[in-house]
């Protein structure tokens, strides 16, 4: 089929490809086709119906673009025979149609592009003036929610509980929905105008029945440049609280037709305890709620706050067993010791990270605090004012996603305590209660000894991968030789783990030293004491407590944790990075690429001739011009103008691309997370909903009012009808507040 749709399409250009080669990486515009030809066989997809064979050319608008006179070789076509191939074609149709009324649903791999233009389904019956009016009626309420969503307005307002009785206060939607009908929306008054003033205009399952199909219809455009795409990788960031249940955030990388890698927000994920019960609804939900197919994921993430991350990595390995490919990675956006911290299997280590998030909030939230630290400081390091500066400029920042976190916070320490100490002591009126009382509280939670022992045994342990997390976040060459190093990381952490008595004396006098600067006494955690119950053995001290509690199991962990997300899978897809041709410079174009491309074979569009073409990249790169300078990242990369002629290393891009631990290159097409995060900030968390979430975050993506009206329709006929017949839906929901 897709060789007649060549010869139709008088492409001898790709005369010489196989149609498997024509299916797998050519896609023909809606707008070709006869509506005749398009059927819906869901509300989300159109489909192609067997026969399907495009007709529609403008076959002269390209003559008067001079700049596409070129770009294709058409065979023009006389009038008469572009209309003897149409009659053929609606003749071909009609007998189809007389053999079957239904599209046959495994048709859904001929699924085409709607881009440039889209076919209308056939109405075989014209609508009555009661249908259409009744789908304007829907449009409108769509459109409000569509609003509220891009708005972020919550659908509820005030409950009528906080109100005095016998007051009426309507919510959000209502409220909206009577503004249109007073500003003229005739559509709306002529329904609501016989109606009581104190009813609900449409009950909270219609609202939420409404919100469903917004969010799928909005979902369904990212998923279907994601499926075009055919790669892709999963992320998910902390757990949130969506109106009072847990969430995770659901992201997608993939590089779209433009040769743009994105990462887009497509929904959150109920929260399971169980990691079993977690992997299987999280393989569902992708899968079957979201028509992803597994086979084509290339990466997983997760960052995840402390306490979540074994019942996540447990998600990853499940996942992993089933598709060997979807490698678990890092992701960029996480500075890798920030990520093993919170990893750690260590309740004291999850209290300290919780700690100095608080103390960051604290003092970005007021400007005031953040003076009074600065001066703090400036008495401090009155004799290295070059330090205190330093220390200035890291305070007004996100510190505690910083790769040297720990290192700022033992130096900052002082600071901090002093600081607090005296905001909380304060007897005059310059901080109100609630300063003053967070300055007390957290000023007692840094003055703790388990604190400071934690946070400077974190400190030394994790520097020795410091050097190594900024280079995974730095330039593409920067993550290559990255890499390489990863022996030599873990050679440095198994020799402090043979001399683990040595390393944790010295580490542990530090934490002493810095707390009797602090005027903090040492002795063991009050929890282990009580614990005890009298029989607390004398010989223990607390730097044998903090070796077996604290410092064996960190080191341990972080060893087998840079093995589980550096596996030899994922390091042999970093090595593919010579790729990018100034890494290709950098090794002086003495590269072996093939080697280890051997595990993205079936990607390859030509696997046979990976190698030849291999030797042609290298050749084009080592003998180019003195003016020309070599692409340093895959997104250059992959927008040179000829990347086409070496499909093989250009598939290969694409797939290293969407690497979860590669950077998204232009901030443009990486978006969605800080979206994602604003919208956290801004909502408070009662009035928070998954379905507005997804509107709000992608409020730049189309909305089919359309096809969500005619979903609605499908899916819902029963309360159509009674709308038609003037009975308000769900009738029972409708409440009487007055």
């Amino acid at each position: 089929r897709c060789q007649r749709w060549v010869e139709n399409c008088r492409r001898a250009d790709l005369e010489d490809k196989t149609p498997d080669q024509l299916n797998k990486h050519y896609r023909l515009c809606a707008k070709h086709f006869e509506t005749s030809m398009i059927c819906r066989s869901s509300p989300y997809r159109t489909v192609l119906r067997d026969n399907a064979v495009p007709t529609i050319f403008d076959l002269t608008s390209h003559l008067n673009k001079p700049h596409s006179r070129y770009r294709k070789r058409i065979k023009e076509l006389s009038e008469e025979e572009i209309r003897t191939l149409k009659q053929q074609k609606i003749d071909e149709t009609f007998e189809q149609q007389q053999a079957t009324q239904v599209c046959n649903e495994s048709n859904a791999q001929n699924t085409v592009s709607e881009e440039g233009g889209q076919g209308q389904e056939e109405e075989a019956v014209p609508l009555t003036l009661e249908e259409r009016e009744n789908k304007d009626y829907l449009k409108s309420l769509f459109e409000i929610l569509i609003l509220m969503g891009k708005q972020n307005i919550p659908l509820d307002g005030h409950t009528v509980d906080e109100l005095p009785e016998g007051i009426f206060a309507s919510d959000n939607f209502q409220a909206l929905l009577e503004y249109r009908i007073n500003g003229g929306d005739e559509v709306l008054r002529k329904r609501f105008e016989m109606t009581a003033v104190n009813l609900e205009y449409c009950s909270k399952t219609q609202q939420k029945q409404m919100l469903e199909i917004c969010e799928n219809c909005v979902r369904e455009e990212t998923l279907r440049e994601v499926r075009d795409s055919h790669f892709f990788s999963i992320v998910t960031d902390e757990v949130v609280d969506i109106a009072g249940e847990e969430h995770l955030p659901v992201l997608v990388r993939f590089v779209d037709d433009s040769h743009n890698l994105r990462e887009e927000f497509v929904g959150f994920l109920p929260y399971e305890a169980d990691p079993d019960m977690l992997a299987v609804k999280f393989h569902t939900t992708i899968t079957e709620k979201w028509g992803l197919n597994m086979e084509y994921c290339r990466g997983q993430a997760y960052i995840v706050s402390s306490g979540f991350a074994s019942k996540m990595k447990a998600v990853a390995m499940r996942l992993l067993e089933r598709y060997p490919q979807a490698v678990y990675t890092l992701c960029s956006s996480c500075a890798l010791n920030v990520w093993l911290a919170k990893s750690v299997p260590v309740v004291g280590v999850s209290v300290a990270l919780g700690t100095m998030e608080e103390v960051c909030r604290l003092f970005n939230q007021s400007p005031e605090l953040l003076v009074e630290l600065d001066n703090t400081i400036s008495a401090l390091f009155q004799d290295n004012e070059e330090k205190g500066n330093e220390l200035k400029q890291i305070c007004r920042s996100q510190w505690t996603g910083r790769h040297d976190t720990f290192e700022v916070l033992v130096d900052l320490m002082q600071a901090l305590v002093l600081c607090l100490d005296a905001v909380s002591s304060d007897s005059t009126v310059r901080w109100n209660n609630f300063i003053a009382g967070r300055a007390f509280v957290l000023c007692s939670a840094l003055t703790d000894f388990d604190f400071i022992v934690t946070i400077v045994i974190m400190k030394n342990v994790l520097s020795f991968t410091r050097a190594f997390g900024r280079n995974l976040q730095g330039q593409t060459s920067d993550v290559f030789f990255a890499a390489g190093s990863l022996t030599a990381v873990l050679h440095s952490l198994n020799e402090v783990m043979e001399h683990i008595e040595v390393y944790h004396e010295f580490w542990f006098e530090e934490a002493t030293n810095l707390a009797t600067k602090l005027d903090v006494q040492i002795k063991l955690p009050g929890k282990f004491r009580r614990a005890q119950q009298g029989n607390f053995d004398p010989d223990i001290t607390s730097e044998n407590y903090y070796k077996e509690i604290l410092s064996v199991p960190t080191v341990e962990h972080i060893i087998q944790e840079l093995k589980d997300i550096f596996s030899e899978q994922h390091l042999k897809a970093l090595k593919c990075l010579s790729l990018v041709p100034s890494v290709m410079g950098q090794l002086k174009f003495n590269t072996s690429e093939e080697h280890h491309a051997d595990m993205f074979k079936n990607d390859l569009p030509n696997p046979d001739t990976l190698s030849a073409e291999l030797h042609c990249w290298r050749i084009k790169w080592k003998h180019r011009g003195k003016d020309i300078e070599l692409p340093a990242t895959i997104y250059e990369a992959l927008h040179l103008p000829d990347i086409k002629f070496f499909p093989n290393v250009y598939a290969l891009l694409k797939v290293l691309c969407i690497l979860p631990l590669m950077k998204v290159e232009n901030e443009k097409y990486g978006i969605g997370r800080k979206r994602l995060k604003a919208y956290l900030k801004n909502t408070l968390t009662e009035h928070r909903s998954s379905n507005l979430a997804l509107l709000n975050i992608n409020f730049d993506i189309k909305h089919d009012l359309d096809l969500m009206v005619d979903t609605y329709i499908k899916l819902y006929p029963d309360k159509v009808e009674c709308q038609e017949d003037g009975i308000p839906p769900n009738n029972s929901e409708v409440t009487e507040n007055a």
